[in-house]
């Protein structure tokens, strides 16, 4: 057992344990319901519970959740304007977003998905280095869409299937102080 203030208190049976709680006016919570014997501590859960919550807020506004940014292209855009939505696409990838690519066909140009698809593939040929495929070039009503995702800096994988860690369950409360 530990104490309020970090001692170690040491191994006492569990009415014990929970007179001592009482007596500070805390809660009894086990934070270890693994180790032999469970360990537990005496401690104030609701401020236990907002300071997790608050650490877990700070850590997410240093995280970079990766955004789905879109750039749109037609069948007969010109070679400097190509450059141009590739420098921005390289630069959202850069990022760490991902880019959906569009190619928006028109009236008569629905007829050639060959020249979109073509299109798609002279870009991701042109930023193989940066990028991965993460969705090949497929026709969605009349536009064909191709998803690339960033290299990340561990082997080049993508965001999505990178390793995350298992979830930490929350401690037990064996008391409340009311």
């Amino acid at each position: 057992m530990i104490g309020d203030n970090g001692e170690r208190l040491g191994v006492m049976p569990t009415r014990d344990a929970l007179a001592q709680a009482r007596e500070r006016d805390l809660d009894l919570v086990e934070v270890a319901p693994g180790a032999v014997p469970p360990v537990c501590r005496i401690l104030d859960y609701g401020k236990y519970l907002y300071d997790q919550a608050k650490r877990e807020k700070q850590a997410g506004k240093t995280q970079h959740h990766g955004e789905l940014r879109e750039v749109r292209l037609k069948v007969k855009i010109g070679d400097h304007d190509l450059a141009l939505k590739m420098r921005r696409a390289e630069r959202f990838l850069k990022e760490g977003d991902k880019v959906k690519l569009s190619v928006m066909f028109r009236g008569r140009e629905n007829a050639h998905p060959e020249i979109g698809r073509a299109l798609l593939q002279r870009v991701r040929d042109e930023m193989a280095d940066i990028s991965t495929v993460e969705k090949p070039p497929t026709m969605e009503g009349r536009f064909m869409n191709m998803i690339l995702g960033p290299l990340s800096s561990k082997g080049a994988q993508p965001k999505n299937e990178q390793k995350t860690e298992p979830e930490k369950s929350e401690p037990t409360v064996k008391t409340s102080s009311t």
